[in-house]
């Protein structure tokens, strides 16, 4: 069956993973990478499918509603997998405007875009398909408490069923009510609420996935495992919000992707589906397994660079824990994580270690700024 399919962000993390996947599996498919090249947006990162005859590029702002509407008209768009946002919580509480901007009337230039499109064929909406993926942040914080029996394992080896009761036996479900603490969530949550406006009034074939916290290769090094990974290899100083108790819920970017195809293809149109990686660990904790693995590849001694760790002043509003429960997603799609994190992250720090020029382009120049910015005085 033959396909032309827009994702969005294609250029960033998660997207190229996204990107590289339908590139290779659906070769039946035209995938159009449509992405605005912001700071985070690297065409370097899908060197490997640029030459693909099913691959495009086209450089885009979301907001640019009459640009894309044209593009859904010439390449005859049926599927849209929307994946650019503006996602770094610091930077939306420095600058909520541009959150809002590109988070929600983004999302919403799209939708109309492809609402009006959709109507004008003799079809109209069948076959076609809105994927929108959002985040674990829209549903605000949860309590940690340790569950009786329960000791958070500490260890990469634990299972996941241990990881998952680890901090709490409440977890984030596809029903649990919206609570978003940063502009970064809000506009997030902004989204998925015209996402599902526009199926429950226009009928539009929408769905929904939340997501918990990413980690894998081509990841900008603001997020915390590449930023550590790159000040562990210079020495630099590991800047550790508060005490490092906050809680998240990781997944390897690639058990992502394969999530996002099994639900475009598979997934119930009007649904929301949780994606996460039944894996929570304190901040703390994995900030010290990226040292231990680090300082393996490197060849240093068994925690010689503990001593980085700086505990800088809190992040604002800073949510405590989020946990995510993707039972949905596996019962009724078959999905489920591929990797323990003993391998992804491994894989992980081997993949930035081994590209180190990519990670020495990217953390050049206005990065320097950034960062300064961001953890200087703190």
């Amino acid at each position: 069956m033959k396909r032309s399919i827009v994702i969005t962000g294609g250029a960033g993390f998660i997207g190229s993973h996204v990107v590289r996947l339908f590139v290779n599996k659906y070769p039946e498919y035209k995938i159009i990478n449509l992405d605005k090249l912001t700071y985070a947006g690297n065409l370097a990162n899908l060197k490997d499918v640029e030459d693909k005859p099913n691959y495009k590029f086209v450089k885009m702002d979301i907001c640019d509603f009459d640009a894309f509407y044209k593009l859904m008209q010439d390449e005859q768009v049926d599927g849209i997998i929307h994946l650019a946002a503006e996602s770094h919580v610091d930077r939306s509480i420095k600058d909520p405007f541009t959150f809002a901007k590109t988070n929600v009337m983004g999302t919403l230039s799209l939708l109309q875009a492809a609402k009006l499109y959709w109507e004008s064929l003799p079809e109209k909406y069948e076959g076609k398909r809105f994927y929108h993926i959002s985040t674990d942040e829209v549903y605000g914080a949860l309590k940690m408490n340790h569950p009786e029996g329960i000791t958070p394992p500490f260890t990469t080896t634990a299972s996941s069923s241990e990881h998952h009761l680890a901090y709490g036996d409440d977890f984030f479900y596809e029903t649990t009510k919206y609570t978003p603490h940063s502009p970064y969530s809000a506009s997030k949550a902004g989204s998925d609420h015209f996402v599902r406006a526009f199926h429950d009034t226009y009928g539009m074939p929408t769905i929904v996935t939340n997501c918990s916290n990413n980690y894998g290769p081509y990841q900008f090094p603001e997020k915390l495992i590449p930023l550590f990974i790159n000040n562990i290899r210079h020495k630099k100083p590991l800047p550790v919000y508060g005490k490092g108790e906050n809680v998240r819920d990781w997944l390897f970017v690639e058990d992502h992707a394969r999530a996002i195809d099994v639900i475009f293809h598979n997934g119930k149109i009007a649904e929301t589906y949780n994606i996460g990686g039944f894996n929570e660990w304190k901040n703390i904790d994995i900030i010290k397994v990226v040292i231990k693995t680090v300082d393996k590849l490197l060849g240093r001694a068994e925690g010689e660079d503990l001593n980085l760790i700086t505990y800088v002043t809190d992040r604002l509003g800073h949510d405590a824990r989020y946990a995510i429960d993707s039972t949905k997603l596996q019962k009724e799609l078959g999905w489920e994580p591929s990797l323990q994190f003993e391998e992804g992250i491994e894989k992980t720090v081997r993949w930035y270690l081994d590209n180190q020029e990519w990670l020495d382009n990217i953390t050049s120049g206005d990065y320097e700024k950034y960062y300064e910015t961001m953890y200087k005085n703190r």
